[in-house]
């Protein structure tokens, strides 16, 4: 599999705010290779000819199916992307994990079990595990013969992994560890043979285990879920469990770096198949729309659901921009790096944590902006489950809970891009006094066919500059108390990078396929521009009026900042629905 475009530069996470990036720098969906396609298209194969026939097995919690094509696709190598070669993995690049991640989107439930099994369930072991440990079960895991869960959560401890109560005692021969605790929400705990189990020693020391399926682990009911109904969700009872002491998987007390560090790769992968939903909801959205007549008409022609058709589209297209020039980076940066030494790997990755976080909440609520809207397309089908909108709008919940909420993800945002100024890695709080203290707009090529665009980026990283800087000066360290406010941060990060994604994609694929091929994608881009930097800029006079003291106000310099640059964007939006529409599903 080809590796990322030496080419490219790499940048340290957050850098995007304090940095302008050219279009050749970046890493975008034109730019994945046919031989990832091809794996790509091995994967839809595999879940249209293999998985979707099963469905009503699926749905059924017959998990017996489940391990039938676990098997299937280990056969496939599609459970091995993130292994390295000599444990019996295919060790490829983030890409192309993420484009074989986008087609597990075509059945949700089915993609809770290999996600949870390739994520949660593989890479603790891979990035934390001796070698006596990556040999005796990532080959198993690879092949499917063995199925992985990761057990963290418990009844009272969520968000708070730390606050954790489950226990682990050293056995009087110092031989073997004795769990006892419950864990809860454990995805393929009905039949998985492998957990990654969290207790904390004598009480106290926070600690990972593998723990075999055997006496003194036992799975509890399924639960009857929202959504993703024909996966494997259960309690873990954990009673006088025997785990041999060469079963701790890292250091004792280091429990947290194992639980939070595979975090941002498994955020990416979240953000990936998200991607696969909401061109897939586009999709149905459209077939459904164009199949459906009322007065007398496909109600696709009616300007309303052109609208929706048009945000989905938007929305996609957005997203991809976001995710692979994120993969794009991590990748280019891996290249630089001992890829044995997963010490290298994690440090590499977690350098990019403000981007992985950015993914997460950013697709995530696109994704549930999309499923919405196929439900309003639907109309009142679309309550009912014999049509796919209500089961996509159930299934796509849990993506804003899991692998950390949409809400702590935010907090991480900020608090990353913080914790960064503060060591000097980024220079934000220079940046933004330069920009304070500077009387000029900001200025751009007056012949670039972007300029508005690329005054209105500049704008947003100003304004989410500076707003940062001025509610650091008023709170302080203090400032981790005011979440509202580091929420607005966090959204105004995330929409600065989506805003620059989109135009450093458009102006790519123009300058190498010229702008008659890109007319739907500039009109994409013109489009969002407009709408994220509005919304950056209400975000900005929010946390100005906050932060204002007497005499003393940011309020100012945003509107030095912002810019209003008129857009028929009634227009551009109905372009895009109507290419979508001809198409038949998204289509760039």
């Amino acid at each position: 599999m080809a590796s990322t475009p030496a080419a490219m530069h790499s940048r340290t996470g957050g850098s995007f705010l304090v940095e302008d990036h050219l279009p050749e720098e970046v890493f975008t969906p034109e730019d994945i290779t046919e031989e990832q396609h091809m794996f790509a298209r091995t994967a839809e194969e595999f879940l249209r000819k293999e998985v979707i026939p099963r469905e009503d097995r699926i749905y059924a919690k017959d998990y017996s199916v489940h391990r039938e094509l676990m098997l299937k696709a280990g056969e496939l190598g599609l459970l091995s992307i993130d292994i390295p070669e000599k444990y019996g993995g295919l060790g490829l690049n983030k890409i192309s994990s993420a484009v074989v991640g986008e087609q597990f989107a075509l059945q949700p439930s089915f993609a809770g079990t290999q996600s949870s099994h390739v994520n949660i369930g593989t890479l603790p072991i891979v990035f934390f595990g001796t070698e006596a440990q990556k040999h005796k079960y990532l080959s198993k895991l690879a092949s499917g013969e063995w199925i992985g869960a990761y057990a963290l959560t418990e009844p009272h401890s969520g968000s708070d992994a730390l606050a954790a109560k489950t226990k682990a005692v050293l056995s009087p021969d110092g031989s073997h560890y004795i769990l006892n605790g419950q864990k809860m929400w454990i995805t393929n705990g009905g039949f998985a043979d492998l957990f990654t189990v969290f207790a904390k020693v004598d009480g106290e020391k926070f600690t990972a285990f593998l723990v075999e399926r055997g006496p003194g682990l036992v799975s509890g009911h399924e639960e009857k879920k929202l959504g993703l109904d024909g996966s494997s969700t259960t309690a873990l009872m954990l009673e006088d469990c025997r785990v041999p002491v060469e079963n701790v998987l890292g250091e004792i007390g280091m429990g947290h770096k194992v639980a939070l560090n595979v975090l941002n790769i498994g955020r990416l992968k979240l953000g990936a198949r998200s991607v696969g939903t909401i061109k897939l909801a586009l999709g149905e959205s459209v077939r459904y729309a164009k199949e459906r007549h009322q007065f007398g008409r496909a109600i696709a022609e009616f300007g309303l659901i052109k609208k929706k058709i048009a945000e989905m589209a938007i929305l996609a297209y957005v997203g991809e921009a976001i995710l692979y020039r994120t993969l794009g980076m991590i990748d280019e940066a891996l290249e630089r790096v001992d890829k044995d030494d997963p010490k290298q790997v994690l440090a590499t990755v977690e350098g990019y944590a403000p981007e992985c976080s950015i993914i997460k909440i950013w697709l995530t609520e696109a994704l549930a902006t999309v499923v919405d809207e196929e439900v309003q397309v639907f109309g009142g089908y679309g309550f009912s489950k014999d049509y796919p909108a209500e089961r996509s709008y159930r299934d796509a919940r849990i993506a804003r809970i899991y692998e950390g909420t949409n809400e702590i993800n935010r907090i991480v945002i900020a608090t990353q891009l913080l914790r960064r100024a503060k060591k000097g890695e980024l220079p934000l709080m220079q940046s933004a006094e330069q920009l304070l203290g500077s009387t000029s707009s900001l200025s751009v090529d007056s012949d670039d066919p972007f300029g508005d665009e690329k005054r209105l980026i500049k704008g947003a990283k100003a304004m989410t500059l500076v707003s940062f800087a001025e509610a650091f000066k008023v709170y302080g360290d203090a400032i981790r108390e005011e979440q509202e406010v580091l929420g607005f941060i966090a959204e105004m990060a995330a929409d600065t990078y989506a805003m620059e994604s989109a135009l450093l994609r458009t102006e790519k694929l123009i300058a190498n396929q010229g702008s008659e091929k890109a007319a739907i994608q500039t009109d994409i881009t013109r489009a969002f521009t407009r709408e994220a930097a509005a919304k950056i800029e209400r975000a900005a006079r929010a946390i100005a009026a906050e932060t204002a003291t007497e005499g003393e106000s940011i309020e100012r310099s945003i509107d030095r900042f912002a810019h209003h640059a008129p857009l028929k964007a009634i227009r551009a939006r109905r372009r895009v629905a109507d290419a979508m529409i001809a198409a038949g599903k998204y289509c760039l």
